[in-house]
């Protein structure tokens, strides 16, 4: 799962126009017309693989691990707000290869306010049960020694669920 597809489903879960993403692109510091944003949701097309071998969606752009970064601190600032600078200053994550399903999960909760009830409830609608604990250890800080990655079959379930949530 590459970060435009993970871009792909989150946008379609909470139903993002295409002006609302360029929006939410901005308040995290991204600055993206409405052309990029589209181009970021256009695969191409190869007919070249014509056995059953798995390949990646394709995109006419690419996202990178920054843009999706700036996405997700935009989807918090626009579903809730800018926080008060008088407070303390919130984290920075880099996003990498191995902890970016981590990174997304975390931020899309902070974003919706879900607790980690309704997060096993997304789960559950769409068939995966998963414990407390696991999803603990997967909403921890990379470098806790409870600390596990997120896979992306996790991810996909969860968007799934959203979609299903946020979408009826």
């Amino acid at each position: 799962m590459n970060n435009n597809d993970r871009l792909v489903r989150i946008r379609y879960a909470l139903d993002l126009k295409d002006e609302e993403m360029t929006e939410v692109f901005a308040l995290g510091d991204e600055k993206l017309t409405v052309e990029n944003v589209r181009d970021m949701f256009l695969k191409t097309t190869d007919k070249t693989a014509g056995d059953n071998t798995f390949t990646e969606n394709e995109y006419k752009t690419t996202c990178t691990n920054q843009q999706l970064n700036a996405f997700l601190d935009g989807l918090i600032i626009f579903k809730r707000g800018r926080q008060d600078p008088a407070k303390k200053a919130p984290q920075t994550v880099t996003l990498t290869d191995e902890n970016v399903n981590n990174v997304v999960l975390k931020k899309i909760k902070i974003a919706l306010t879900l607790t980690s009830d309704d997060i096993l409830d997304l789960l559950d609608q769409v068939g995966v049960s998963i414990s407390t604990s696991e999803l603990s250890a997967v909403l921890r800080k990379e470098g806790h020694r409870n600390y596990k990655p997120c896979g992306d079959r996790y991810m996909r379930n969860f968007l799934k669920g959203l979609a299903l949530e946020y979408r009826r």
